[in-house]
């Protein structure tokens, strides 16, 4: 036994030391680089071995606790197509060679550079529409909801399977949200396109209480951190012949004056797809967070009012959250989890299902975020507050987006006209 004991040690010391070519930028380019790249939101690019070698300690301090490469779900519940975060064998590897001093291998066993997009992370956009004007933010202060409505042009039906939003100035965009306003929406029908204005801007009353609501659809939600729409090949997102896209755009504050011009790349399909891609939403507007509450539950739930097949998930609050869970209830004390976050307001992403899950009309979906107002949340702006319902930071949201496929033909309005008892 001691001898076998002495081989297997001996083999451990002798296992090769990972190098950079040959191993490590097979994982950069697959987990790391589409954010840590020239002009994304990475604070450094990881795409070179000096670039790599001068961040060694740093990269791997951070894949050992898990912080990098962001991804929150807790991997009891459900199989994600995204997910982005390493495996054993992979922390391994960098955890080697950043502790044994980076060797760099040979170049030729390097595979070829990722190709990308220059400036997206799709495919090459078929259109882009961006801001005709930007707007100003100011350096301190809370900035009103922001919108700017721009005519698409498209003279017909056009199906989008990717989309993204690029701000000009992320560092100033909390949250944006694209809406699809079809030509026969009476949808802020009045208010000016092509230039941005806020919701008190507007002096007409009613204008003014439609900024902040609507059941437009959507085309792609963005937040910190959050990934692209990008839909399998029979599936899309309609945007109806003659209409506008309407951006909504919260910006915060940080004490630098800026502007923004934000850009909507689409990748489109030559023809209707089998299937169309609605994003819907489960939300609970109605709750007092008490001061010092460290598990502040929060629920919201419905029901689907047809057949649907369930695609992906967006959990969003802000920065007193702390968990979001979605379920499916099959009955008293039957619940189904299907996504539970470990929730980060600078980390917001989606979580596509590796599996779609068809789901019959009637299947009730239930919604739990988990908030912490205590002096224990780092992030809390006010632990002595009691917290409700607002657009800022420092107040609070409880909205579980998630994306569900329907037949081509059935429009959002349609897919909620209940036609099963």
């Amino acid at each position: 036994m001691i001898a076998v004991l002495i081989v297997a040690a001996s083999a451990a010391l002798a296992a090769p030391v990972p190098t950079f070519y040959k191993d490590v930028v097979r994982i950069l380019q697959d987990r790391c680089q589409a954010c840590h790249r020239p002009g994304q939101i990475g604070p450094m690019p990881l795409v070179t071995y000096a670039q790599a070698r001068a961040r060694s300690k740093a990269i791997g301090q951070m894949v050992r606790t898990k912080k990098m490469p962001p991804w929150l779900a807790d991997s009891r519940y459900g199989h994600f197509a995204n997910d982005v975060s390493l495996t054993a064998g992979q922390i391994e590897t960098i955890s080697m060679w950043a502790d044994n001093g980076t060797p760099a291998g040979d170049p030729r066993d390097a595979p070829a550079p990722k190709q990308w997009v220059e400036g997206w992370n799709i495919e090459q956009p078929d259109r882009v529409i961006e801001m005709p004007k930007p707007v100003e933010i100011p350096a301190r202060g809370d900035v009103e909801y922001t919108y700017q409505i721009i005519p698409t042009g498209f003279t017909q039906d056009t199906w989008v399977r990717m989309s993204e939003i690029r701000p000009s100035s992320r560092q100033h965009v909390h949250h944006a949200v694209v809406y699809i306003r079809p030509p026969d929406s009476t949808w802020l029908r009045n208010a000016p396109r092509n230039t941005p204005f806020t919701a008190s801007s507007l002096r007409d009353p009613h204008l003014q209480h439609e900024a902040h609501w609507t059941d437009s659809d959507m085309l792609l939600v963005y937040a910190p951190g959050s990934a692209p729409d990008q839909w399998p090949e029979d599936m899309a997102k309609l945007i109806p012949a003659g209409s506008d896209l309407v951006l909504q755009m919260h910006y915060t504050t940080n004490g630098r004056a800026a502007r923004d011009q934000t850009s909507v790349g689409m990748v489109l399909t030559k023809a209707q797809p089998p299937k169309r891609v609605l994003t819907l939403q489960l939300t609970n507007d109605h709750f007092e967070i008490p001061p010092g509450a460290e598990d502040y539950r929060v629920e919201a739930w419905g029901t689907l009012p047809n057949d649907a097949t369930l695609l992906s998930f967006f959990p969003h609050t802000h920065l007193r959250g702390k968990r979001f869970e979605y379920n499916i209830i099959h009955g008293p004390g039957q619940i189904e989890t299907l996504l539970r976050v470990n929730y980060n307001f600078f980390w917001q992403l989606s979580y596509r299902l590796a599996v779609p899950r068809p789901l019959k009309a009637g299947t009730r979906i239930q919604a739990i975020a988990w908030y912490d107002n205590s002096r224990k949340n780092p992030h809390n702006p006010d632990p002595t507050a009691t917290v409700r319902w607002g657009h800022q930071s420092y107040e609070e949201m409880m909205v579980g987006f998630f994306d569900i496929a329907v037949p081509s033909s059935v429009d959002k309005w349609q897919y909620f006209i209940r036609r099963n008892p």
